[in-house]
């Protein structure tokens, strides 16, 4: 057996978050606001705590600094039980941080500091470890410049043949992301971008055309996540539907593709059936709309499913 259900390498960050935002003071003035939060985030971060709050036996591959926010990170993921031998730190690093200012309709502008998610890589010695895992997870692809250079599709490729099943989720505004993306999709099973970020690599705005266009570059499924409109599946085999966003009071967007990410691997290490599996990804990700931060509304499995099962959806 795998030594763990979910691995989640790539972006991780410290985030303090401030609900609601509604203007910038002038000059050296005050705005009160209600809360103020902290949470580990990004395309990795946020998997591998939701993951681990589900019940995944789940590890970290990543970089932060060594630094305050560095040390706060760490303790967070062990909190949830997060195994961190895979998180690198190194003198002079500096943490990947934002500080998000959430609005009341859970629009969260941001400022970040990219920092160490540019700097990790995994070495050779590191990867039958790290990708010993029934599901392997690259999360913020595009974003992590010493790995987009070749290293993760190398790393992807040692996870397929350690028979992983494999995710992937990006950072991407533009068609100049997309070469540094292509060389990891021949490893995909499932691409898992929002359909912004597909559409910004593609330059198509069909959903159907949109998947088909990575379907053709390697990957077996396409679940793109729209938003308030829900998630749409498309795969090799021409299977297609599309699951509603759940009717939920939205607090903080900040993490709830990464939380469906998560919620996607809970469901494939249970085994459910594919439509099923969208189901509960999206149940994940309105759960973590509902609080502030990421992985804030998300409590375990079986508050999860039950949230899917009694909820309704849009429309």
């Amino acid at each position: 057996m795998p030594r763990y259900d979910y691995v989640s390498m790539g972006f991780y960050t410290y985030d303090c978050l401030g609900w609601p935002f509604t203007e910038v003071p002038p000059g050296g003035g005050t705005v009160f606001i209600d809360e103020l939060t902290l949470a580990v985030s990004g395309a990795g971060g946020t998997a591998a705590i939701a993951a681990a709050k589900m019940g995944l036996a789940t590890l970290a591959v990543a970089g932060v600094g060594d630094d305050l926010m560095g040390d706060w990170v760490l303790q967070r993921l062990q909190h949830f039980g997060v195994d961190t031998w895979g998180v690198q730190r190194e003198p002079g690093w500096k943490t990947s941080s934002s500080i998000v200012t959430t609005r009341a309709d859970g629009s969260r502008p941001a400022l970040h500091m990219k920092g160490a998610t540019s700097n990790f890589f995994v070495t050779e010695e590191m990867i039958p470890r790290a990708t010993d895992t029934k599901v392997f997870h690259a999360g913020g692809v595009g974003l992590m410049d010493a790995m987009d250079k070749g290293q993760t599709a190398v790393v992807m490729k040692a996870a397929k043949a350690n028979g992983a099943t494999t995710t992937v989720d990006v950072f991407a505004g533009s068609p100049k992301d997309l070469p540094a993306i292509a060389q990891v999709l021949p490893y995909t099973d499932y691409f898992m971008p929002s359909i912004e970020e597909a559409q910004a690599l593609c330059g198509r705005s069909d959903h159907g055309d949109t998947a088909k266009f990575f379907l053709d570059m390697g990957v077996k499924a396409c679940v793109l996540t729209l938003g308030g409109d829900g998630a749409y599946y498309h795969d090799r085999d021409g299977v297609t539907f599309h699951v509603p966003a759940y009717d939920i009071a939205v607090k903080c967007t900040c993490g709830c593709g990464d939380a469906f990410d998560a919620g996607f691997a809970v469901a494939l290490v249970k085994g459910f059936d594919m439509e099923t599996a969208v189901r509960f990804a999206q149940a994940t990700s309105a759960l973590n709309a509902t609080g502030l931060g990421s992985q804030a509304g998300v409590k375990d499995f079986a508050h999860t499913l039950a949230f899917m099962k009694g909820t309704k959806t849009k429309g």
